[in-house]
């Protein structure tokens, strides 16, 4: 009871803009219900800080509620379908990590950024955004300030591409899979990659959200790696337990998909849990519209934004450059 009375102030201010933004997204379709949320929420978040009693709910509706969406939306998916789209987007996966990896290594060391923060920015902009980010602080030795400032500058990102890469797509005339496809691959976190798929069609959510979870598995070889790597050079012991990086929402959706495959489930309720996941990702977007104070993204360091912003172009442009390649358009 302790823990859902700490959750119920932020929780209702998410569900209280949630419904206003779902309706402004039926009526305007090309900028969808994810979109208004988050800019409701952070226009609330530019005239009023909500205090420390809704801190928790914001949170939980940000990340847990997020999840819970994803989870949900396995019930529109075959499995099947979501084994061969994971399996024929490795390539394209593995692309997105390695020239995140090497743009952030080369700029950071040309414009000379500090280790920690040069990794932890690539790994943010490579794998998972924030998550990517929390994962692997411990295992390189990070400190909180550049904990930090690596996720404030993956977080501006995550906020742009909401709005550029769906517009984009409809310039390059993108198909709803390959849209799907190239946000799932390229941008940075989770919840912007739900938001910006969900705003060009529901079908590019269901390819997108496939793409980004067969990605964020990477999290785990990644974070092992650095480990290992920061072991070497520094003779410090770093152990990191599989299960603390695992994210265990993505066997939650591949049990709903799997019992989506089955048809035990009527056709109706199939419906009404992937309406109700769409909604719980707009209830997600204003609880990321609400921690986002633009003036504090602004103001955050030049140098790591100037990297932040090359690594987001890199993977942008490499990831739909072999899409265009291998003719998945």
């Amino acid at each position: 009871m302790k823990k859902v009375k700490a959750i119920t102030p932020g929780l209702m201010i998410c569900l209280t803009i949630a419904p206003v933004a779902w309706f402004l997204g039926q009526n305007f379709k090309v900028i969808g219900g994810a979109i208004f949320a988050i800019l409701i929420g952070m226009l609330v978040r530019l005239f009023w800080n909500p205090p420390g009693v809704f801190e928790n709910g914001i949170k939980f509706t940000s990340k847990k509620v997020l999840q819970y969406a994803i989870i949900f939306l396995g019930f529109e998916m075959n499995i099947f379908r979501v084994m061969e789209t994971g399996k024929d987007s490795i390539f394209i996966i593995f692309v997105s990590l390695t020239s995140a990896f090497l743009t952030a290594w080369f700029i950071g060391r040309l414009i000379k950024i500090e280790e920690n923060t040069k990794t932890l920015i690539g790994v943010g902009t490579a794998i998972c955004g924030g998550s990517a980010i929390a994962a692997a602080a411990p295992a390189i030795g990070a400190d909180d300030r550049e904990i930090a400032q690596s996720i404030s500058t993956i977080f501006l990102f995550n906020i742009a591409a909401v709005f550029v890469f769906p517009t984009l797509g409809r310039l390059l005339g993108m198909s709803d899979p390959g849209f799907g496809i190239w946000a799932g691959a390229a941008i940075n976190d989770t919840s912007s990659v739900t938001a910006a798929a969900i705003s060009f069609s529901a079908e590019a959510l269901k390819f997108a959200v496939i793409v980004k979870l067969t990605r964020t598995l990477m999290i785990i070889p990644v974070t092992l790696g650095l480990a290992l790597k920061a072991a070497k050079e520094k003779g410090v012991s770093r152990k990191i337990k599989i299960i603390s990086i695992f994210p265990f929402f993505i066997l939650g959706f591949l049990v709903t998909s799997l019992i989506a495959t089955s048809g035990i489930i009527p056709t109706e309720v199939i419906s009404g849990l992937a309406k109700l996941s769409k909604f719980m990702i707009v209830a997600a977007m204003s609880a990321i519209g609400l921690s986002t104070s633009i003036v504090s993204l602004v103001k955050n360091g030049k140098k790591s934004i100037c990297l932040g912003f090359i690594c987001w172009a890199a993977v942008a442009v490499s990831t739909i450059s072999v899409m265009y390649i291998m003719k998945i358009w």
